[in-house]
């Protein structure tokens, strides 16, 4: 009995072995996009809403490990809000997919291409540089980035704040209408996102 109990462990050990992936050091890793998720925020001066979107496609460059670049594409169609309910989540929801805000019928996607990645002093942290187009219009912006390589499998975590006016979404800005009062809605937006290849 003792016999076949070992024997049984070191089968369960090796199967173990023989399923661990070795840690992805060059090339480009495809993005899981059904385990990996874009959380957002937008505040005005009464209050603020938050949601989730999808991504429809990514890959992450590696070189020795190390992240080098990646290119990303948003299913801006996706788009939800998670702090209402009914009625006035659906009309939340068709607002910004409006033209008011992101006008997604006619730019059903938006990209992230990453130009330039610096390693920082933090073993796993980088300070990204990448073109983010929103509605067509492309803008440079700036994000620091984790990513930690375990087993075969990459996580990476960022937060990015968004100026929605620089990217002609105008419906209650400060940047383009005067007196708007409480009903002021803060051109700055963060999304949290957390990608996962496997």
């Amino acid at each position: 009995m003792k016999k076949a109990t070992t024997m049984m462990a070191i089968a369960i050990f090796s199967l173990t072995l023989a399923n661990a992936k070795e840690p992805v050091t060059d090339g480009n890793v495809t993005v899981n996009t059904e385990k990996s998720l874009i959380d957002w925020k937008g505040e005005k001066v009464t209050g603020e809403h938050t949601g989730t979107i999808k991504l429809s496609n990514g890959t992450l460059e590696l070189k020795d490990g190390k992240l080098k670049g990646g290119e990303f594409v948003i299913d801006m169609t996706s788009l939800e809000n998670t702090d209402l309910d009914g009625e006035y989540k659906g009309k939340l929801e068709g607002h910004l997919k409006s033209d008011d805000f992101f006008g997604v019928t006619k730019f059903p996607e938006a990209t992230l291409k990453i130009k330039s990645v610096k390693e920082t002093a933090k073993n796993g942290v980088y300070n990204v540089t990448a073109d983010l187009t929103i509605k067509g219009i492309t803008n440079p912006i700036t994000f620091t980035a984790t990513l930690i390589n375990t087993d075969g499998v990459i996580v990476a975590n960022t937060n990015i704040i968004v100026d929605r006016s620089k990217y002609d979404v105008r419906y209650g800005s400060g940047s383009f209408f005067d007196n708007l009062g409480d009903k002021t809605i803060y051109d700055e937006f963060t999304l949290s996102v957390n990608l996962v290849t496997q």
